[in-house]
């Protein structure tokens, strides 16, 4: 790789004010190794700077769009003149659109920048004076440990084969075997887990939501657990966690974290929820990635800036707000569940069933009649969208604030009914209780029930692809594959998604071309690439 020039202390302030004074922090306007590092308020401004590259990781484009369109609940969608980047992506295909070498180019960057953040931390930790407040350290370390796990996992499930870097370094380093990726992966979790605080959800002070715990460590382990194992067929996550151990993780979040369900599914996202939004930092999230309103187009990418790619092609209808149109619903979804599932309406807008006269069809792609509503970015009763109406920013493709909710406390129920739990059919009957209410009937907690409740919860939240890469690669293949007619620009265009191509990338993604010549073809490309 070649040198990666990026202000370490460059900050933005990416917690919106309903979420506490953290990571407000002011930058220093001039730092080095030899007046930095030093002071508990060093510690913290480089913390800050961990966690603000957590959060730009996708800002050129975001993995929860990509992972849609990589599954069976979505179709790559866009404008009718859009390039066929997002189509290739969705047909595992690089003759889909063969000049779309790098469409992964600034990802894999902002990753690597980020991980080089974390590393410099870490690095760093011992030259600090940590004075009264030694148990600083320990959380500090455990919480950059955590992001770096979090960045390290989404790049070896979409690249399989990375670099592996624990260190700053400029140094151009092979891929490593994945198992070492995950080696540090869970070492990283573990210290996370056994060196954060276990005060619970309730008694955290408003302060300090936001900020990595506990339970959101023990909580990812056991997701790391359950895609590791599945899709590597191994039966513990590298020697470091067994399934055992796994399950324990989780019934301690369960059982100690003070985390619960919201009792109303629609009042998780705005979009569906409106006035009744249970808003950020519910008792239901037990870890996202922070946004807020202030990005604008002279360096400052805190916003959501992927979000704009779910909403309606070119087109606001109160309360959805216009966007690019990507990540089409499939149909299939929408028909999968049953009429009484209060997750259906929640999920997905349905432009016939909500009344809404869709003007753009000229210019959308793959169309479908349907689009993602957890992630819809919303405009006010006026059709002004609403990063304008709240916070006076007019650049509403970058502006939309809504938080990533990366891991709900949903989630951790069905991972432990998963994992087998002595508890697993009242885990799994408490969400699917919260979901039909008044028409809900028993069925048997099974893997393959599990696995079609997953896709029901988290339709829209880029889960379902990993949930099928880790039942197997053919699984995923055969599952998504799929031969159907959409609306291309109004006509009808075959769409074709074979196993095969699956089959051979083995759900495995591009590594960005530019890179491998970065790198001095050191890198070597996936198979089917």
């Amino acid at each position: 790789m070649k040198k990666i020039n990026l202000y370490i202390l460059a900050f933005s302030l990416f917690i919106m004010s309903s979420c506490s004074d953290f990571l407000n922090t002011d930058p220093p306007t001039t730092v080095s190794d030899t007046n930095f590092y030093k002071t508990t308020d060093d510690a913290f401004k480089a913390l800050v700077g961990c966690y603000d590259g957590l959060q730009i990781i996708w800002s050129s484009g975001g993995l929860p769009v990509y992972a849609e369109v990589l599954s069976d609940n979505a179709f790559a969608g866009g404008g009718y003149y859009d390039g066929y980047g997002y189509s290739m992506l969705d047909e595992f295909d690089k003759l889909t659109s063969p000049s779309d070498q790098s469409l992964f180019g600034d990802n894999w960057s902002n990753y690597y920048k980020a991980i080089y953040r974390c590393n410099v931390f870490l690095q760093k930790l011992d030259q600090i004076d940590w004075g009264t407040q030694p148990e600083l350290r320990a959380t500090y370390e455990a919480e950059t440990k955590f992001i770096r796990a979090f960045l390290y996992f989404d790049m070896v499930r979409l690249w399989g084969n990375i670099p592996l870097l624990t260190e700053p370094t400029t140094e151009i380093v092979p891929q490593a075997n994945p198992d070492d990726v995950y080696k540090l992966i869970a070492d990283d979790l573990t210290f996370a887990a056994e060196n954060l605080s276990a005060l619970s959800y309730t008694a955290q002070p408003v302060s300090t939501h936001g900020r990595i715990t506990k339970w959101a460590a023990e909580s990812l382990i056991a997701r790391v657990f359950l895609y590791y194992t599945g899709y590597y067929s191994q039966t513990d996550l590298v020697g470091v966690v067994s399934k055992a151990q796994a399950l324990a993780y989780v019934e301690d979040v369960i059982a100690n974290s003070g985390h619960d369900l919201i009792d109303d599914f629609a009042k998780l996202w705005p979009a569906a929820s409106l006035d009744n939004y249970a808003g950020e930092d519910n008792k239901e999230t037990v870890f996202a990635i922070k946004y807020t309103s202030t990005s604008d187009y002279s360096g400052n990418t805190d916003g959501n800036h992927w979000m704009i790619m779910f909403g309606i092609r070119e087109q606001s209808s109160y309360p959805y707000g216009n966007g690019w149109g990507f990540s089409t619903v499939n149909g299939k979804l929408w028909n999968l569940y049953d009429g009484t599932d209060t997750r259906k309406v929640a999920s997905i807008i349905s432009i016939d069933d909500e009344d809404i006269t869709f003007t753009k069809l000229a210019n959308q792609r793959e169309y479908t009649g349907y689009y993602n509503k957890k992630y819809a970015p919303m405009v006010d009763e006026d059709g002004t969208p609403l990063p304008e109406t709240l916070y006076g920013n007019t650049s509403f493709q970058i502006g939309q604030f809504e938080d990533f909710v990366s891991i709900r406390y949903s989630d951790v129920l069905l991972m432990a009914a998963e994992l087998g739990s002595a508890d697993a059919q009242s885990y799994f009957d408490k969400v699917r209780q919260r979901a039909y209410k008044a028409n809900f009937s028993q069925i048997l907690v099974t893997q393959d029930n599990i696995m079609k409740e997953r896709q029901l919860e988290f339709a829209g939240e880029g889960i379902r692809y990993w949930d099928l890469l880790r039942s197997g690669v053919d699984v995923a293949a055969n599952t998504i594959a799929e031969s159907t007619s959409l609306l291309n620009g109004g006509i009808a265009h075959d769409k074709i998604i074979t196993a095969a191509k699956i089959q051979e990338t083995k759900g495995l993604q591009q590594i960005p071309y530019n890179q491998i010549t970065l790198s001095g073809d050191k890198l070597v490309q996936n198979q089917g690439w």
